[in-house]
């Protein structure tokens, strides 16, 4: 019976683990790098890639701006709340977490790239 128990508790700890780092954050808006070509140009958004400074350095995106993501708690007033930002790393695990951290900070308009640039083409 107590292991039916353990059992039971660590499955549940699981889906909710699996469930945090998957689940997009409650009012971030995810689009696809597809959407994120039409959208590159547009004014008054910010661009942010929250890869390390050496991922930014081998490959970017033009009008994106490197902001680590182990620095945006502190870095993060360099952006303006109102305006949107969009995020991206390299898988969308990271920018996920940016953007669930960004939406925490009071951040408006928080848009995270489903799949990052390993979804570019």
């Amino acid at each position: 019976m107590s292991q039916t128990i353990i059992n039971i508790v660590l499955f549940v700890l699981l889906a909710w683990f699996l469930a945090s780092r998957f689940i997009p954050p409650k009012g971030v808006r995810m689009i696809t790098t597809a959407e994120l070509k039409r959208r590159l140009k547009e004014p008054d958004v910010q661009y942010i890639d929250v890869r390390t400074p050496m991922e930014f350095r081998s490959f970017h995106l033009p009008g994106f701006r490197n902001i680590p993501l182990h620095e945006l708690a502190a870095r993060a007033r360099e952006l303006s709340k109102e305006k949107e930002v969009v995020v991206i790393c390299q898988s969308g695990i990271r920018s996920q977490k940016a953007s669930k951290l960004l939406k925490k900070m009071g951040f408006q308009h928080v848009t995270n790239v489903k799949g990052g640039l390993s979804a570019w083409q």
